[in-house]
């Protein structure tokens, strides 16, 4: 099994189990409106989201918020920057397609000098993560 195969497995394997740890929550409700009805919620509710009206609305002073306010995930604006600039600026998801696209035809050889190609693209994309997590306020080597 190549290097490339053993952290694809391991990481598969971590993302399974975090998955299979996430909370689980009640089913959104739906709901039918007027044109006119929606528009009234929209004016009424003000900056409010309009989920947060409605349940206002519903059990006034009983409503539980679903986050707490002023509580954003981000915590380091700069590293979420680079990454949503690396992230915009590459061509990732038509790289790995057409990597993908070429594995399943069998015309990718895997030389040596292709492995580490791809070994230094999995860093490349560890690093755009680690990143990721510190902006997000997680320490790099912590599960998702």
């Amino acid at each position: 099994m190549s290097t490339l195969d053993h952290n694809f497995n391991d990481i598969a394997a971590r993302t399974a189990k975090a998955e299979a740890q996430a909370p689980k929550y009640p089913p959104p409700f739906s709901i039918r409106l007027t044109f006119e009805e929606r528009a009234r919620l929209d004016a009424d509710r003000g900056r409010v989201s309009l989920a947060a009206h409605i349940r206002e609305r519903l059990f006034g002073d009983d409503a539980a918020p679903r986050k707490k306010p002023g509580n954003s995930p981000i915590k380091d604006a700069e590293a979420l920057g680079r990454v949503l600039g690396a992230l915009g600026g590459s061509r990732l998801s038509s790289n790995l397609n057409q990597l993908a696209k070429a594995v399943n035809t069998g015309s990718l050889p895997v030389t040596p000098e292709t492995e580490a190609d791809l070994a230094a693209a999995c860093e490349e994309v560890r690093s755009l993560r680690a990143d990721l997590l510190r902006a997000l306020g997680k320490a790099p080597g912590a599960s998702p």
